[in-house]
């Protein structure tokens, strides 16, 4: 991403706040493990995609209009003793020199300064309630300008959320992260080949997850956007099964949801594919219901449709054939009154997709005004219907109990109609099976 793309975005956001405003933007903490070890670093989504700044301890402050300079920002000085053990810092010259700081402080400053660039604002832009150390801070700065009242310096009397302004600017995304995410999500859709191609009865699911991340990290996604699911068998109708420590067994299937992460943008791909390589009657019945649900689910992703079209699809599609396979009682003439009551929600219990991008669930609203919102070219998104029929699921029918399916795919909505960036890891049953058996 250049500097360039960052700086449009400051210009946007700015152009969205308030007259009189002020906008504070908090890099993420480091999280300790254990003792001296710390998670791997990431940074806060609204903070790198404002700043594109990879470091904690650091705050962006976006005050439009200020002669001085509109991006004033607090970060860690460089320290050659630190850097020994931690790596580089970008320091205070680095901030104005490579991320387009019109002016730059030592993190201590914060108390010294902050305050005055507070003076005569009339609301403050934040992520209230997301950082509750900047909560306390910002009321302690607020509190000293207080102070200067009879000076005649006023204080902020309103404060409001960031986020809200964020998340639209983030739902439409650009040319350049559109370029990342599907550098992602050929990433991943490769992962999926690779793991397809080594599944077989006597593995551990494990091995399918280390696979999985291995195939990415050596395309470049050293990073997974979330644990990856890789649940066989009944494990499968575990929506967020992560255990991932089962035998895989001849004649099951195994469902492996997962995706890297490149450059902060988030892939998130779901396929089933049956451990032997083959689908059994039953696994296929269920499996081409799913698909089905998902392509018509897909085909209602356009502009000009509101986003709970997408859901809308996938119930009808596979309410419909679990009428038709005995799995819910009822002809077609049914069908509606079973949807109604949603009958369906036993198998398939949630919804069908969810925003991507920085955040594997992303930001933005998916209601603007009591309504669905319509989809816009620039949205991405999942398509994620599933069927789960546990294994003690009685009313079930016995062939069908044990098994979980579900297929994820990653869209683009486009001025045409849709993307399917993840349209190369193999979906039909024909090349699931011939990927498989490196037909």
């Amino acid at each position: 991403m250049t500097a360039a793309e960052y700086k449009r975005r400051r210009r946007r956001l700015a152009a969205a706040m308030k007259p009189g405003s002020i906008a504070l933007l908090a890099a993420a903490s480091e999280s300790v493990r254990n003792r001296d070890v710390h998670y791997p670093y990431r940074q806060d989504s609204d903070f790198f995609y404002v700043t594109g700044f990879p470091e904690p301890e650091a705050l962006a402050v976006l005050v439009p209009g200020r002669k001085e300079g509109e991006l004033v920002f607090f970060c860690r000085p460089r320290d050659s003793e630190r850097e020994l053990w931690e790596g580089t810092r970008a320091g205070v010259e680095g901030v104005r020199q490579d991320f387009g700081a019109d002016e730059a402080h030592p993190i201590d400053k914060l108390d010294e300064i902050l305050p005055k660039l507070l003076e005569d604002r009339d609301r403050v832009y934040y992520p209230a309630g997301a950082n509750p150390a900047l909560d306390q801070r910002l009321m302690e700065w607020v509190n000293v300008v207080r102070g200067k009242a009879r000076a005649g310096v006023r204080a902020p009397t309103e404060f409001i959320v960031l986020e809200r302004l964020l998340s639209e600017q983030r739902l439409l995304k650009s040319q350049a992260e559109l370029k990342i995410i599907r550098r992602a999500v050929r990433i991943s859709a490769a992962a999926h080949r690779r793991v397809m191609r080594l599944c077989r009865p006597g593995l551990w699911e494990y091995q399918l997850e280390t696979e999985f991340v291995r195939a990415c990290a050596s395309r470049g996604g050293r990073f997974q956007a979330y644990p990856p699911i890789v649940g066989s068998g009944a494990n499968a109708c575990v929506l967020h099964y992560v255990d991932n420590r089962h035998r895989l067994e001849d004649g099951d299937l195994v469902l492996v949801d997962a995706g890297c992460e490149l450059a902060g943008y988030a892939s998130d791909i779901t396929r089933t594919f049956p451990v032997n390589g083959r689908f059994s009657p039953p696994q296929r019945e269920l499996y081409e219901l799913v698909l089905a649900a998902q392509e018509a689910a897909i085909a209602k992703a356009v502009p000009g449709n509101r986003w709970n079209h997408i859901h809308k699809a996938a119930v009808r599609t596979l309410t419909q054939g679990l009428v038709e396979l005995g799995l819910l009682a009822g002809g077609r003439k049914a069908v509606p009154k079973l949807i109604k009551e949603e009958k369906y929600k036993p198998y398939f219990m949630h919804r069908t997709g969810h925003w991507l991008g920085m955040d594997v669930h992303d930001v933005g609203d998916y209601r603007v005004g009591g309504k669905w919102r319509w989809l816009e070219p620039g949205m991405v998104l999942t398509v994620e219907p599933g069927l789960y029929i546990p294994a003690d699921r009685t009313e079930a029918p016995a062939r069908y109990r044990g098994i979980g399916i579900r297929i994820e795919d990653d869209v683009l909505i486009t001025a045409e109609g849709n993307e399917v960036l993840s349209m190369h890891a193999p979906k039909t049953v024909a090349d699931i099976e011939a990927c498989m058996n490196g037909e």
